[in-house]
Formats: C-alpha cells, structure tokens, sequence
C-alpha cells in the first residue's frame, strides 16, 4: 500500500509513503529494468541498514525478471576502507545482492585509484538509468554532507573525496556528486525510521540540505511510515 503526499515546497520530485521500502524499492528496480531504453541498465548503489534490505528484496524480486547479466552496477559513495572491511558500502553491495543473483559487471569505488579513477569509470554512462540513495538524520545524501565545501564543485566533476565537516558520520569518503547524479533517469530514495523523521519534515518544508538538492530525469521518495509521521492510505 502507498500514499502519494504532496508536501509543499517539498523536495523535488514525488513521495510515496509506503508500509514496506524494500519492497517498494525492489519493485521500482523491476520496472526500471523492462523499461530501459538501451541493452544495458546501469545502476547505481549505496550503503546503510536500509540499502541492505532494499538489494536483499531486489534480489528475491528480480529472480526470472532482471537478467544480470545485462547489469551495470556502480556505486554512489563509498567509505575510505578496505574493500572487506564492515563499513564498506562495496561489501554490503556483494553481500546482499551480487552474491545472490549471479555473474554481474561490478565497478566499485577505490579511494586507493581515487576520484580521478571513478570519473573515467563514469565517463562511460553519460546517462545512468536508477541511481539508489538514502538520507541521513542530519540530511546528508550519498557522502554529500551538511556544510560540505563539496556540495559546490566545478561544473564537470563527477567524483569528489569528501569528509563530514560536523564529525557525525566517520571516515573519508568519495562520493559521486550533483552533477553525477543528476545523469540518472531516475533517482530513488529510500528513507525509514523514526530517526530520518526530522530532516524528512525538513526537505519536505524546503530546508536547504544536501538531499533536497539533488535533481534528475525524474526523482521518487520512497518513505515509511516512521520517517513520514503518515500512514499508507487503505488498499483501493
């Protein structure tokens, strides 16, 4: 069940609160495959608890309907660790989804290669079909942080290193940017919990934070009900 909020100024493009995220996710992710334009559909992932559970429901869903093997998977951000290491978002990628589903063409961040690396990996999408982010309590999107110098690059950067500059969220990152992101065709947010509650309400009131800046092809708000404060409206 979902609810379309219009909630304005709101952040850009549309919200739909809905009772489960991974589900909702997974199914955009479906969709998004069938309706490609080209061959190919790149996609591109992110870290955290809820991006957990959205690949391990994409990889349940996706079974018989996504061919992997058509599948460009990139990532969105990731932590200055080793690949291995807990809080690598790469890891997480592996072991909620690329482990499930099969022989996919992986291309993972490596703060290692550095910025420049990941921008000739990106040189070869000049669209990108669903980049996947969520939204930190204090707003933060990606490794796009409150009071970033980041936040405002020179036109033709797509990769940044990046820090919190609040030390609320711990290692160096890299991190795509606005301009990066803003090659997608469709970003999906996915955002749950009470604790994202907060600065849902303020995105949606027009604060300037880092998630509400983000622009694209088409941008769709995928909240539960914890963050939203509202309920899914009944079935029918």
């Amino acid at each position: 069940m979902a609810r379309a909020v219009t909630t304005p100024p709101g952040p850009p493009g549309t919200v739909e609160v809905v009772d489960d995220v991974a589900a909702a996710f997974a199914d955009t992710v479906v969709r998004a495959f069938a309706a490609r334009p080209g061959p190919r559909f790149s996609l591109v992932l992110s870290g955290g608890p809820t991006a957990r559970r959205c690949y391990e429901r994409l990889a349940d869903a996706a079974a018989g309907t996504v061919d992997w093997g058509l599948v460009d998977v990139l990532m969105g951000d990731e932590r200055c660790v080793a690949p291995d290491d807990p809080d690598a978002n790469q890891r997480l990628v592996r072991e909620a989804l690329l482990e499930r589903v099969g022989p996919v063409t992986f291309l993972p961040m490596s703060c290692d290669a550095g910025p420049e690396a990941y921008q000739d990996v990106l040189s070869a999408f000049p669209a990108l079909d669903l980049v996947h982010l969520g939204m930190g309590p204090d707003g933060h999107t990606a490794s796009l942080f409150p009071g970033s110098p980041v936040l405002e690059t020179p036109p033709g950067t797509l990769v940044v290193r990046s820090v919190d500059p609040n030390d609320a969220n711990p290692h160096a990152r890299m991190s795509l940017t606005y301009e990066a992101i803003g090659r997608a065709r469709l970003v999906v947010f996915t955002v749950s919990g009470e604790s994202k509650r907060r600065a849902f309400e303020a995105v949606c009131a027009g604060d300037d934070l880092p998630a509400a800046r983000v622009r694209a092809g088409a941008v769709r708000w995928l909240v539960d009900v914890e963050a939203a404060g509202v309920a899914p409206s009944p079935a029918g």
